[in-house]
């Protein structure tokens, strides 16, 4: 016979605890983890991709794009599904319907149906992220919750960082179809985890998804702008233009029809208080400085030291490592500090790591950048495992868990900055190396005059050296200036890295600040841990 004490846990929670939770705990890892290696793999795997689609690099783009953008689109409609058909039930079509798209992808006939299934593959892997983490809130016992989100933050600070070495072995050992066969073969046993840990649940009311379809189609068509607006020329692209447009009209309709027509589903004001901001704006940090060790430091060494995928995982792995046991250090390590001190320092620890990689040159190799890899992986698990549980911890605070509609609005909020942390993060990044590149490439420049005895003396002996190799004197100089041109674009190239560095360190500063006014948490970690 239920206690009046049982029956309270139960409302509490809203959910009844399944018995097998260890089982759940591992496919939220799983789940997450393949499918942030999947678009890690697309995006590193583009160029291998290319070759064996025999595709241009325009086409070659939209791969990753369309795939981000289904992921995107099901972020804020998966909120919708998971309240009226239950999050087993939709976890579970998506794991089946990841499985089969997977499979299929790299027997696609041309690359039109290519493009349609990465958009596809997309809708079915990005339900993960957002349904996953509300598993972790409100369906398992409160004392598994830490090691809930330990498995959750684990996809994040690990995957993402070993995805390079991973597609680089692929390439040697395997073949390129493996890049996408990875998630056909890891998608079983998510579906498996998922279907003995996750307690199913009845479905809830039918809201009205039209104003979810028109937030997630808009979503989607603005990520797709950004990401392509570099490649595209901006506003001088009919392309990107339209899809801006189009996105952003679909974002106005969306809140338009929510003042019009409430949705039961959605509670805007939930999202108000100050703490919900500050949390929101820190996972969209957090995307941001871990494009340092996803984009800058990838990009440099493939530029200047010219290594290959697998050399560059490699040089990540060194991060991927360390992470992979500090999540859990750090997790155990918030049941006895406040998890607000715990992202703190975590960000400061980044900052100070990017501060020492802004010393870079051109002479650095993988190894150069061990000591402030080691110190940004240190930061990353005690930042991202500190925001997850401080996330979590609010929505407790706060009664979320206690509320289909609160939850689903406060998840989705958080899967969007995510999403969007990450895209404007890579936008802003990539288009700050671009100009940063031309700036000091035009000082140096001014440097190199062709009349400069100094100039002079260094061709002549880049001509000496080339001389055996060339076919007579002119040539071995023409040689010896584009030589000097490229270590001029090195140079260049090099000092817009160590402004990228610079530029997220005091970007986590300037987080660090606000992050002194969010309001201290009324529970912790063991509160929870102690409820029966």
């Amino acid at each position: 016979m239920t206690t009046p004490a049982r029956q309270s846990v139960l409302a509490r929670y809203a959910a009844p605890i399944t018995i097998h939770p260890y089982i759940g705990i591992l496919g939220v890892f799983l789940g997450a983890s393949t499918a942030t290696l999947n678009g890690r793999l697309l995006s590193v795997g583009l160029p291998d991709l290319r070759g064996a689609l025999g595709i241009g690099f325009d086409e070659a783009s939209w791969i990753p794009t369309l795939f981000n953008m289904g992921t995107m689109f099901i972020g804020v409609f998966s909120v919708f599904l998971g309240v009226a058909y239950g999050i087993r039930r939709v976890l579970l079509i998506s794991g089946v319907c990841y499985t089969a798209l997977s499979i299929l992808l790299p027997l696609s006939p041309n690359i039109a149906i290519t493009l349609a299934l990465l958009a596809a593959v997309g809708i079915a892997s990005g339900s993960f992220y957002t349904l996953t983490l509300t598993f972790v809130a409100r369906s398992l016992p409160p004392k598994l919750i830490l090691f809930g989100i330990a498995a959750y933050a684990l996809d994040i600070v690990v995957t993402s960082h070993f995805a390079s070495f991973i597609e680089g072995w692929y390439m040697e050992h395997l073949s390129w179809r493996w890049i996408f066969w990875t998630a056909a073969a890891l998608a079983p046993l998510v579906t498996a985890c998922l279907y003995f840990g996750v307690p199913p649940a009845n479905a809830g009311p039918r809201p009205n998804w039209r104003g979810f379809l028109l937030m997630s189609g808009g979503l989607s068509l603005i990520y797709g702008a950004l990401d392509q607006g570099q490649r595209l020329d901006w506003w001088n692209s009919g392309v990107f233009a339209g899809m801006l447009a189009a996105g952003l009209f679909l974002v106005l309709s969306a809140f338009v029809r929510r003042y019009l027509q409430p949705n039961p589903l959605v509670n805007l004001p939930f999202l108000r208080p100050r703490n919900v901001i500050v949390l929101g704006l820190g996972i969209f940090c957090l995307r941001f400085f871990l494009l340092g060790s996803l984009l800058v430091i990838p990009t440099f060494l493939g530029n200047i030291q010219r290594y290959n995928p697998i050399l560059t995982g490699k040089a990540l792995a060194w991060m991927a490592a360390p992470e992979f046991v500090l999540v859990w250090i750090v997790a155990i390590a918030t049941v006895f500090i406040s998890s607000r001190i715990i992202m703190a320092a975590g960000f400061a620890a980044v900052a100070v790591g990017y501060w020492m990689a802004s010393r870079v040159d051109s002479s650095w190799a993988g190894g150069s950048f061990l000591v402030p890899e080691m110190l940004i992986s240190a930061g990353i698990s005690a930042a991202f495992v500190g925001l997850v549980v401080s996330i979590v911890l609010l929505a407790f605070e706060m009664g979320a868990v206690t509320s289909a509609t609160n939850m689903a609005t406060y998840a989705a909020c958080m899967h969007t900055m995510r999403l969007l942390g990450g895209e404007i993060g890579a936008v802003a990044l990539g288009r700050f190396l671009t100009v940063r590149e031309q700036v000091h490439s035009n000082l140096l420049g001014q440097n190199v005059d062709a009349g400069n005895w100094l100039t002079g003396e260094r061709l002549g002996g880049f001509a000496a050296a080339l001389a055996p190799l060339s076919a007579g004197p002119a040539d071995a100089l023409a040689r010896s200036g584009a030589l000097l041109a490229g270590q001029v674009r090195a140079q260049a190239f090099t000092m817009a890295c160590s402004d990228a560095f610079l530029l997220i360190a005091w970007t986590i500063a300037g987080y660090l600040l606000l992050l002194g006014i969010m309001r201290p948490s009324t529970i912790n970690i063991r509160q929870l841990g102690k409820a029966k």
